[in-house]
């Protein structure tokens, strides 16, 4: 019969200090070569809400908070404004107006149904030539809308005592304006002088 080999008091300690190296170099955490961010190096899980609200804040600028700079306008014509606001825009303008908040499922919830959205062209004017920083000589087109949403709106609420309140008729104005510039004169592209 043979007996069992005992390791060590410090071949213990050894193997022991081996397996916490071997487990704590696994992943992002751990020893590692080269110089490293610490505690910053670990991911920190953030909620999809401060994404989405980036892109809607970037998605908002690009499309609808520029001005944009027009050809001339044709000599003996009033210009006239072609482009109302979109259906995104009006609920994109609603929604920053009138915020629905998140809710809770089974505690409180707001729904927004049967939309129908109304556009009608207030003014539509062109200023008188002046010349404008960053731009030059130009004119500023201004197109006022008014914009009627109707909509069904529903709030439900589940706690304590469940029950929903429904507003069949809601009605919301909203006041659009889309401005552009018109270059004024004989606008020529700009091109590289040559030596």
């Amino acid at each position: 019969m043979t007996t069992p080999i005992r390791p060590t008091a410090t071949q213990a300690i050894l193997g022991l200090l081996a397996a916490v190296t071997a487990l704590s170099s696994v992943g992002c955490v751990g020893i590692t070569t080269g110089p490293t961010l610490g505690i910053f190096s670990i991911p920190i899980p953030v909620s999809p809400y401060y994404q989405k609200k980036a892109e809607d804040d970037f998605r908002w600028k690009e499309r609808y908070e520029r001005v944009p700079i027009l050809g001339p306008t044709t000599h003996g014509t009033t210009p006239v404004a072609l482009d109302p606001p979109s259906d995104d825009e009006v609920i994109r303008a609603f929604e920053k107006a009138n915020p629905v908040a998140g809710g809770v499922p089974l505690l409180y919830e707001r729904q927004r149904n049967n939309v129908r959205i109304i556009k009608e062209k207030i003014t539509d004017y062109i200023d008188p030539p002046r010349f404008y920083p960053l731009i030059g000589p130009a004119q500023l087109h201004h197109a006022h809308y008014k914009c009627t949403i109707y909509y069904s709106q529903r709030d439900i609420a589940g706690y304590p005592v469940p029950h929903s309140l429904d507003d069949e008729e809601a009605v919301e104005t909203l006041y659009i304006d889309h401005n552009h510039f018109h270059m004024v004169g004989d606008v020529e592209p700009y091109q590289t002088p040559t030596l």
